[in-house]
């Protein structure tokens, strides 16, 4: 499980390639110069030398530096299978939805009188494809982890807490804080 939106958001769309990533590092930089046309590209991506890339791809290096396995492991992940990874997130946006299953410490804001103050929860639910949709879209765009909270935050407002509008109707906001665990499910 992870702790990050963004991250638990691409695991999710991961499970659904069909064939496994490069796991050694000469395939993997073998893999990257194909999709970027060249060394110098690759290189200039990765922060390192042409020639160390060259090195790379002719398998003269086999273990890359920590640093420089987690950003080409990161790089090489971002490319994989694009048409499974977009075939999946449309699948989720329009037919299937998102399954969510957060721990962490959420709240809300609601009339005076209630009980709104924040507490740690386990909650398991299984969004619709209109907010999975909005979650996916703004992950595609760039959003950053805030953004991807406030609307993983908006949807279990709506369908977790309001129950689609059967009850808790004057709640107003749903925050999400401390994330202990978080994995996303297509």
């Amino acid at each position: 499980m992870s702790k990050e939106f963004g991250g638990g958001l691409d695991q999710a769309v991961q499970k659904a390639f069909t064939r496994p990533a490069p796991r050694a590092a000469g395939t993997r930089m073998r893999y990257l110069v194909k999709q970027l046309k060249g060394t110098k590209a690759v290189a200039r991506l990765l922060g390192v030398s042409q020639r160390t890339v060259e090195r790379y791809v002719k398998d003269q290096i086999k273990k890359p530096r920590p640093d420089l396995a987690l950003r080409l492991e990161r790089e090489v992940m971002a490319r994989w299978q694009p048409e499974i990874r977009a075939m999946a997130r449309k699948k989720a946006a329009t037919t299937d939805g998102i399954v969510v299953d957060i721990h962490a410490r959420i709240g809300y804001t609601a009339p005076i009188g209630s009980t709104d103050q924040d507490r740690v929860r386990h909650i398991t639910v299984a969004l619709p494809p209109r907010y999975a949709a909005r979650i996916l879209d703004a992950r595609e765009q760039g959003a950053d982890e805030g953004r991807l909270r406030e609307l993983t935050a908006e949807a279990l407002k709506e369908v977790y807490f309001q129950d689609s509008g059967r009850r808790a109707g004057q709640l107003e906001e749903v925050r999400i804080s401390d994330v202990l665990d978080l994995e996303f499910e297509l």
